[in-house]
């Protein structure tokens, strides 16, 4: 598992600069926006949505409320998490398909059948990647392409996804697209490809106070 394990989290480490559900004083630039990718909204209600869906499984893998509350606990950045990913599957594919990178259904269903082998089942691994990467089991198949293009994408590139020469192309990638955030939400490093927290006084965290009404 350690290479399944590793792959994974070259890229949900990447994710972990993103700012937590915020809420503005004021005007805001991008009504209904979280973030422009390539022209191409992810608006509030899906960034709402997607973050809702981890939720919902979490809520339905434990057995209480205490154990509930651990998990919000331990993903409590996951607003920030999911609106990075969000925007970071978009600069990747953006990288690979540029490389020449493509993925099939049939290599996703392949990785997935090797990966529920060692996990000890489908069950197993769908619970694996919610515990270890906030990813709910209807989204395992495209998180497992976003794993594949980055491997395949290395492997053109003739390096690793740790390596400066892959997110030098995820650079390139995230100015092409003009990755734009809507302030509440930070700013997107294009020389990192990730997203920056805001410093501005006039939004505040309000994440925490969130996931408790919703228990």
């Amino acid at each position: 598992m350690h290479r399944r394990r590793r792959t994974a989290l070259v890229l949900t480490a990447a994710i972990a600069a993103a700012a937590p559900l915020l809420t503005a004083c004021g005007n805001d630039a991008r009504p209904g926006a979280a973030a422009v990718v390539g022209g191409q909204r992810i608006t509030v209600s899906e960034l709402e949505r997607r973050v809702d869906e981890v939720r919902a499984a979490q809520r339905a893998a434990v057995r209480n409320d205490a154990q509930y509350q651990q998990a919000i606990a331990a993903t409590g950045t996951l607003t920030r998490d999911t609106l990075h990913t969000l925007v970071l599957d978009r600069v990747l594919h953006r990288a690979a398909q540029d490389a020449g990178v493509t993925v099939t259904r049939r290599e996703i269903q392949q990785m997935r059948t090797g990966l529920e082998q060692q996990a000890g089942g489908a069950k197993a691994l769908e619970t694996a990647w919610l515990q270890q990467y906030g990813i709910p089991p209807q989204r395992l198949d495209e998180n497992l392409r976003l794993q594949l293009e980055a491997q395949k994408l290395a492997e053109k590139l003739g390096t690793d996804t740790s390596r400066p020469d892959f997110w030098k192309a995820l650079s390139k990638a995230s100015e092409k697209l003009n990755v734009d955030l809507n302030p509440r939400y930070g700013t997107w490093d294009v020389q990192k490809s990730s997203r920056v927290d805001a410093k501005t006084p006039w939004v505040r965290d309000v994440t925490a106070a969130q996931a408790q009404r919703t228990t």
